[in-house]
């Protein structure tokens, strides 16, 4: 069941930026390396090419390189920030977490820093946290940040996950608006379905889960078509439940930007939730999945090429890992 509620709080994003790894891993690179085909897999999942971090490249050097361009095209200042949110289910270490790290690279005197695990629905759950936590008065200034390096827990002799996974960062300022500004933040919600959390597997610790035998080795472990089936009927559910709680139609809508997981699955959720799949933005294309890192990089080619304006009504929906999904119904506000 997918909970959603109508949002008050005086949080907005007022800027991103992004950072993506120099290497290219090209689908004729793919061809060579298992039995694949560039025609095949665009065909089943919109992927032409990803990018792959470079040797002693982690997560936080992704994090970092993407608040800097944060910071840089948007004029904004960033050591002052009060909170860092980072969503990664690949950090450089258990501890200490991707955002501590940030924190320190970055000059950051004061703030909280906290890693969200919660696979590709983490940006839009930090988003949600940040402005529940602007909202409450505890912070003001929140960096959320989604960062991953897929490429290294992938196993690149199984040809169904390797054709998927790349490495990328996100990142959002969300800043407390002025008294009397008109919300952002619309709506917002979420479900887990943890019953069915081992169709998407990152073995860590444990031999098992729920009864499910983990293979060792630390590579990520999916069922394709289990996950497809559980995200095109639930997520469908889930948006249409928040544009009902806002009182609103697919025709209302300006952008859906959804987990770039792959091109199919996206038009079979459009096409169930009844919205025009060229009002879609992906990064999936260009960057592969990038897990929590996609919906940042869909916005930011959006922003880059004109498509996302100011005044546009936005719904961001991560969903994956765990299985758990995440919404966000909100006004854009950068120009």
């Amino acid at each position: 069941m997918y909970h959603a509620s109508r949002i008050r709080t005086n949080a907005a994003v007022t800027a991103i930026g992004t950072h993506v790894p120099g290497r290219v891993l090209t689908n004729a690179d793919l061809e060579r390396m298992v039995d694949t085909s560039d025609e095949w897999i665009v065909r089943r999942t919109g992927i032409r090419e990803r990018r792959i971090a470079a040797e002693g490249e982690y997560a936080s050097h992704l994090a970092a390189a993407a608040v800097r361009d944060l910071a840089a095209r948007w004029n904004k200042t960033v050591d002052d920030v009060d909170c860092i949110l980072t969503a990664t289910s690949t950090p450089d270490a258990v501890f200490p977490g991707v955002s501590a790290l940030v924190q320190a690279e970055l000059g950051i005197r004061a703030a909280a820093a906290v890693d969200l695990s919660a696979a590709c629905a983490g940006f839009v759950a930090g988003l949600q946290m940040a402005g529940g936590l602007i909202g409450s008065g505890l912070y003001r200034k929140v960096l959320v940040i989604a960062a991953d390096t897929l490429s290294r827990v992938t196993d690149y002799t199984d040809r169904t996950t390797c054709i998927l996974f790349g490495d990328g960062a996100g990142a959002a300022l969300v800043e407390a608006l002025p008294d009397g500004e008109p919300p952002s933040f619309l709506a917002g919600g979420a479900s887990t379905d943890g019953r069915n959390g081992c169709h998407v597997l990152l073995p860590a610790l444990a031999p098992e889960i729920r009864g499910t035998a983990v293979k060792p080795g630390g590579k990520l472990v999916q069922n394709g078509p289990e996950v497809y089936r559980w995200a095109v009927e639930n997520v469908t559910e889930a948006v249409r439940t928040t544009l009902d709680l806002c009182g609103m139609t697919p025709d209302d809508l300006d952008w859906f930007v959804p987990h770039s997981a792959n091109l199919r699955m996206i038009a079979a959720i459009c096409e169930r939730a009844g919205i025009p799949f060229e009002r879609t933005l992906t990064s999936v294309e260009r960057f592969g999945n990038t897990s929590a890192a996609t919906i940042p990089l869909a916005l930011n080619l959006a922003v880059r090429d004109g498509r996302l304006k100011r005044g546009d009504a936005v719904l961001l929906h991560g969903f994956g890992g765990g299985l758990t999904q995440a919404g966000l119904l909100l006004e854009w506000r950068l120009p």
